[in-house]
């Protein structure tokens, strides 16, 4: 495997984190939450400030941080504790264009996100992932490309475990495999991954930016600090993406559906085809790849790019491609009742994301969709639904836009529960149909996350069946 050299010392400066210094932590997440223990472990005073009450915090963890001499402030954000602070770490889910935090700006208090701070102090080189859709399974498909390679891999980031966790734990690995938002994007600085990859950019969290175009300039960001020795990897099929120019001597690569020039892998009769600049093609078999849609086999491109800058055996990536079986809430097979499979793609919390669900199935279509709306316009699955959908159940506060969107064109129904919509569903299709699960909102309404609804979903499903 090619040789990877450590991160540049351009990157490393000072960071505040002596023991007499204090740092605020907006935000306890599972990333809040590693911040802390990583800091309180070093010695500084920490305080957390979270929007939630104390009573609607874990219990457990609010032991354990106050233990640890963690003071927490609840029930909303004091803008003069962000202004005694000599850092303040953000978490990806907070607003990090908040009063306090503005305040603290114009203070020159360093605002960082834990992603960042994070990155300052590790020495494994770190494969980033970000794009609207795909981002998960590709993260966890070079993590297992990785592993199948006999490397020691952390994969995570996004995906569930922070870079913080890393930290805090003192773990070595040859390679960090990292889940990036753009929220997570937001709050870079110095951030600078080995290989950076762009999936695609389509409309999403458009609650949280004030336009299409912002939110596509925090996913550009990824590749902002990469310089020479280091690699980009678009999605040319984007319009976007096919536009983008990271800096020069960083080495882009581009992959897409159909051979062309500038393309460095693509798709073409079943096999994808993936080669470096100067170097061969290789050919890998898709015959027995286990995710439905020309949407996956796509993002095995950027996957297989990966797998030929370090130099990895075609033995390792074709079997990785045979065994790969794809994560739960991720289009994920269900069952069968009567004839109807059942389909949970939970993950898919923004329109396109739906879109590309309903585009993996030829067979006709029950959709269940509806959530939280984040500003996106539910046309295109309208027009995505031509010949596929026949029918589609809407739950959760957007149900009614979604109704007014489809009204025209198939049979709509509502539901007040997951366990109802499922039951809508399945009474509204018939044997050979598919049942599908993929909301193309947030899920925030009704569940606690899209891994809660898409548990309640197979519970309703698994009702069915034994009902």
């Amino acid at each position: 495997m090619t040789h990877v050299p450590h991160c540049p010392s351009r990157l490393r400066f000072h960071t505040p984190a002596g023991p007499h210094e204090r740092v605020v932590i907006v935000g306890l997440g599972i990333s809040g939450l590693w911040t802390a223990r990583w800091l309180t472990r070093r010695g500084v005073r920490v305080t957390v400030s979270d929007m939630k009450k104390a009573s609607d915090l874990d219990p457990v963890v609010v032991k354990e941080l106050r233990d640890s001499g963690v003071e927490l402030e609840t029930g909303g954000h004091r803008k003069e504790t962000f202004l005694r602070a000599d850092m303040i770490v953000v978490s990806p889910g907070a607003p990090h264009g908040m009063a306090a935090l503005e305040s603290a700006r114009e203070r020159n208090i360093p605002v960082l996100g834990e992603m960042e701070l994070a990155s300052r102090f590790i020495d494994a080189p770190i494969i980033a992932v970000t794009g609207t859709n795909g981002k998960t399974t590709v993260t966890a498909l070079i993590g297992d490309l990785l592993k199948n390679a006999g490397k020691k891999v952390f994969v995570g980031g996004n995906i569930g475990t922070p870079l913080m966790a890393y930290v805090a734990e003192n773990q070595k690995t040859d390679w960090i495999v990292a889940e990036v938002s753009s929220f997570q994007l937001d709050t870079i600085e110095t951030f600078s991954p080995f290989i950076s990859i762009i999936l695609n950019i389509s409309p999403d969290h458009l609650d949280r930016y004030a336009d299409m175009e912002a939110y596509a300039q925090s996913k550009l960001r990824i590749y902002g600090n990469q310089g020479p020795g280091q690699y980009a990897i678009l999605n040319d099929d984007d319009r976007r993406l096919s536009r983008a120019n990271p800096a020069s001597g960083v080495t882009v690569l581009r992959y897409g559906w159909g051979q062309r020039q500038g393309l460095h892998a693509f798709l073409e009769e079943g096999t994808a085809k993936v080669g470096l600049p100067g170097r061969p093609v290789h050919a890998f078999s898709l015959d027995r790849f286990g995710l439905p849609g020309f949407h996956n086999q796509e993002n095995l491109l950027p996957a297989l790019l990966v797998g030929m800058i370090l130099e990895m055996e075609d033995r390792v990536l074709q079997e990785t491609i045979d065994r790969f079986k794809g994560l739960p809430h991720r289009i994920e097979y269900v069952g069968e009742v009567n004839g109807v499979r059942f389909y949970n793609d939970s993950k898919a919390t923004n329109v396109d994301a739906t879109r590309r669900a309903i585009a993996s199935f030829d067979d006709p279509i029950v959709l269940i969709a509806g959530g939280r709306h984040k500003g996106a316009d539910y046309g295109p699955l309208v027009k995505e639904g031509g010949g596929r959908l026949k029918a589609a159940v809407f739950l959760g506060e957007a149900r009614d836009l979604l109704s007014e969107a489809f009204k025209n064109a198939f049979p709509c129904r509502a539901a007040a529960s997951m366990e109802e919509a499922a039951r809508l569903a399945f009474s509204m299709a018939s044997p050979g149909d598919v049942v599908l699960l993929a909301p193309a909102c947030s899920s925030f309404d009704m569940f606690s996350d899209y891994q809660d609804r898409g548990d309640q979903f197979k519970a309703a499903v698994k009702g069915l069946l034994h009902g």
